[in-house]
């Protein structure tokens, strides 16, 4: 062992502790490693932030910026929708669907794409179930992972390996070859997530932080006037789509002021109805996107003046004192003396059928309001009740959906026909969504993950020093020479070590770095040597006991998981696909058959 490779293993070792303990943020442990490698001169200043400018970085940064602009537009909260109306509300169901439907596209598109595209969905998912996102986040990372195992494209560590396989005289890959482990690979994969796995995932949200936003999910009473061109009029409440397409739940039919109907689902709706419904604010504002209702605020219609820019939305709460208490807000003429309207009205969780604009107030109550910031910051003075904070009041620009659909999957077939690589379709798709603004770049810098830009450009600079150092080849030497010549137990040591370094590394690097070294070793025992290939690709795609491979770090952050976490859930799934690997690899791949 050289002197720089005991200084970076002893760097590895420190950096793998901090991502462990979580004293630092990881990718400030990432930055320092980095920094760490290149004052120490094991790594060369000039390659140490190449990582940064990588094909894997630029892709992942064109990837989430596609999706962020997926969301703005409202795309995602409608393939939520879907899901939850043909799975339901439970948890299990829901997983089960989701990791099927990332599964089923990440077999035929790069892994990372598959978890970007469905990392917003499943924030959706989970805010209209009310169940934990870091309950659906870690099962749809590892389900697209390991879908990547069944296709020549599903992973690009694939395409790696089968060039490095050209080199050696081998045929590449065929597109489905690895299907036959793959598919019983992905299937127990599933199976143990969907059992033992989702027991061991933890849940690192409170009831009130369903979606993970800092939106109100307070449920809110207001009231929806149906004008007379309203597409709803002579439909019934089940017809309307309140319920099924604004997540709002229709409580009563006020009409002519004073006749109050009940709702129920064949209850037909008439021009000049007052309904009221109960949401979440964010519901509430959908209202204002469907034509022909409007949200019905102090018996009055919406200003036209809310629309401005310098509109604001935010919770005011009633505090002792008040001279709300006990009055409505039809009485007390609330949007004449503050220039604010009530959007609607929270009454710890009590569900109440009367119309806001005479109910009666009590203390504790919480007003949904909108109106001027320069209004809002005066009632801010009032010490008659306090903001809790203010929300947004941006709604999806759902004209922009078809474009957004659009432009993604024309980069990903552009990428999957090799028309071109998949970096500069991602890069060409996020120039295409702010061309057709359906984001714009000030939204989209927002959006973007840049913790997971930092962590993944710095781990890369440490797979290249690994290689540089000969730290990998010494780990491969020491495989070697511990195991002797029997084939099982050397495809048994590769898979390991591959497994090890993908850890720190990329995966791409660590079957570059251990895969010349296996074929090899094959080579010079007279055994096949495409067996060895096909275990590091297998062992390549194992990177579930740490977060640190591109799909895992787009939910570690967002689900709010710790470093251990995945080592607790993901060691055991290593371990079933190391059995089923090492069982039908040498069957499918024999290993005294002649080099193909």
């Amino acid at each position: 062992m050289t002197y720089q490779i005991a200084v970076l293993f002893a760097f590895v070792g420190v950096a793998l502790v901090l991502f462990a303990t979580e004293w630092l943020e990881a990718d400030v442990t990432a930055l320092g490693l980095l920094i760490g490698m290149v004052l120490t001169g094991i790594l060369p200043a000039e390659k140490a932030f190449a990582g940064f400018g990588s094909d894997t970085v630029i892709m992942i940064l064109g990837l989430l910026i596609m999706t962020a602009a997926l969301m703005r537009t409202g795309v995602m909260d409608l393939v939520g929708r879907w899901i939850v109306m043909h799975a339901g509300d439970s948890a299990r169901r829901l997983q089960t669907v989701v990791m099927t439907g990332a599964a089923g596209l990440s077999a035929f598109m790069s892994n990372t794409a598959a978890t970007a595209f469905f990392v917003p969905v499943t924030f959706g998912v989970a805010k209209r179930a009310k169940i934990s996102p870091s309950k659906l986040l870690m099962p749809l990372a590892f389900a697209t992972i390991l879908a990547g195992t069944i296709t020549l494209i599903g992973t690009s560590t694939n395409l790696v390996v089968s060039g490095l396989l050209t080199q050696y005289k081998l045929a590449p890959m065929g597109m489905f070859e690895l299907a036959p482990v793959g598919i019983p690979i992905t299937l127990a994969g599933l199976l143990y997530m969907m059992t033992l796995g989702r027991r061991m995932i933890p849940d690192r949200f409170s009831a009130d932080e369903i979606g993970g936003t800092a939106q109100s999910l307070r449920a809110y009473l207001t009231e929806v006037l149906v004008q007379p061109e309203s597409p709803l009029v002579g439909k019934t409440i089940a017809q309307s789509g309140l319920g099924r397409d604004l997540d709002l739940t229709v409580l009563r039919i006020v009409r002519n002021k004073t006749e109050s109907i009940p709702a129920r689902g064949d209850t037909l709706i008439n021009a000049g109805d007052i309904i009221l419904v109960q949401g979440a604010s964010e519901d509430i504002l959908k209202i204002k996107d469907v034509s022909g209702i409007d949200i019905k605020a102090d018996v009055k219609l919406a200003d036209p003046q809310l629309e401005d820019k310098d509109t604001g939305m935010v919770e005011m709460i009633i505090l002792p004192g008040s001279p709300l208490i006990g009055r409505t807000l039809k009485s007390q003429r609330f949007r004449e003396h503050y220039g604010l309207q009530v959007l609607g009205v929270n009454r710890h969780g009590e569900m109440t059928h009367r119309k806001v604009s005479v109910l009666q107030l009590h203390l504790g109550d919480v007003l949904l309001v909108q109106g001027p910031l320069a209004k809002i910051e005066e009632a801010a003075d009032d010490p008659t009740f306090r903001l809790l904070g203010e929300l947004s009041t941006k709604r999806p620009n759902t004209r922009r959906a078809p474009i957004a659909i659009a432009i993604f999957l024309l980069t990903l077939g552009l990428a999957t026909f090799e028309v071109m690589t998949l970096p500069v379709a991602m890069m060409l798709g996020a120039l295409l969504v702010f061309a057709t603004r359906c984001i714009t770049p000030q939204e989209a810098y927002c959006d973007v993950e840049w913790k997971a830009i930092i962590l993944i450009g710095c781990m890369l600079a440490l797979g290249v020093a690994m290689e540089s150092t000969g730290g990998a080849a010494y780990l491969s030497g020491l495989i070697v020479n511990a195991v002797g010549s029997n084939p099982l137990l050397l495809l048994s040591g590769f898979f390991f070590l591959t497994v090890f370094l993908t850890q720190p590394m990329s995966n791409q690097a660590a079957a570059i770095v251990v895969l010349p070294i296996a074929l090899q070793t094959a080579y010079s025992l007279n055994l096949n040597p495409r067996p060895f290939g096909m275990m590091i690709a297998f062992a390549a795609s194992c990177s579930f006991i740490t977060p640190l491979e591109p799909s895992c770090i787009m939910v570690y952050g967002a689900g709010r998981y710790r470093f251990a976490d995945f080592l607790k859930v993901g060691t055991l799934l290593t371990l079933i696909i190391f059995v089923i690997a090492i069982v039908l690899v040498p069957i499918v791949w024999p290993l005294n058959a002649p080099p193909q």
